[in-house]
């Protein structure tokens, strides 16, 4: 019967330990292969609605902010604004853009001046159509993130959310990842040739969604010590009932071997 417990001890605590990676609703679960919905409807820059799976004719770098971002949306920005300044590919015509706010309470106005104002850094020729900002309402938000695996949630009048550009094929499948905040012009010339073949490539490990969080004061990614150090203790505690139980198993077989 101790067995019995021991065992199932170190079953649960095995299985909190692999719940313990998953249990955030913060982040990106990949989905590499998947489509995204062909009737999702946003606004754009104008107020017109708009089909976003119509809008994708050809590789396209979706981006998630939302526009009163205080944290890592506008750095993002910015550094793909630096990026497309240095890659070789055409915009428009190798590539598009299309960045999707995830509040519902943005407007087409924000985002025709987002728009605006980001165009206005490009030091080449960037045509208004190659980028969209869209808006739309909360249900057409939540398929959209799920679809693409994009975990973000509301925090008093902010949100919580990973920093990521995902690449769409020109069928609307996405094909890849790429993480953060700060992009290589090769990875990203890369990462749109291979959705322009449809082929799907898997990104970097995940683990620095899990053991990074984001400081909005600081601007900048830090160790989340609470999140890990807590994986540490579920996976010793799990270690030690294994002990417990091999060694409870070990002296029983020298008993009976002596008796």
């Amino acid at each position: 019967m101790t067995r019995a417990l021991i065992v199932g001890a170190a079953l649960v605590l095995l299985r909190a330990v692999a719940l313990a990676a998953q249990a955030d609703e913060v982040g990106i679960n990949e989905k590499l292969g998947a489509s995204i919905p062909s009737d999702l409807r946003f606004n754009d820059e104008t107020g017109q609605a708009v089909v976003l799976r119509q809008l994708i004719a050809k590789p396209t770098v979706l981006t998630l902010n939302y526009f009163r971002c205080a944290g890592i949306c506008t750095p993002q920005l910015n550094e793909l604004v630096r990026t497309f300044n240095q890659v070789e590919l055409e915009p428009g015509k190798d590539f598009q853009v299309v960045t999707v706010s995830f509040d519902s309470t943005d407007t087409p106005e924000i985002a025709a001046g987002k728009r605006t104002n980001y165009l206005r850094l490009m030091q080449r020729p960037f045509p208004p159509t190659a980028w969209r900002f869209l808006t739309g309402d909360e249900a057409s938000i939540k398929a959209l993130a799920t679809a693409v695996g994009f975990g973000f949630k509301k925090d008093r009048d902010q949100f919580i959310h990973p920093g990521a550009l995902i690449i769409l094929s020109p069928e609307g499948k996405v094909t890849r990842y790429m993480y953060g905040i700060t992009y290589l012009p090769a990875d990203l010339e890369m990462a749109v040739s291979e959705a322009a073949s449809g082929l799907a490539r898997p990104s970097i490990s995940k683990a620095l969604s899990f053991c990074f969080s984001y400081d909005p004061q600081g601007r900048r990614y830090v160790v989340n010590f609470t999140r890990i150090a807590g994986a540490i203790s579920l996976l010793l505690a799990a270690a030690f009932g294994v002990f417990v139980l091999l060694t409870g198993r070990n002296r029983g077989e020298t008993e009976r071997a002596h008796s």
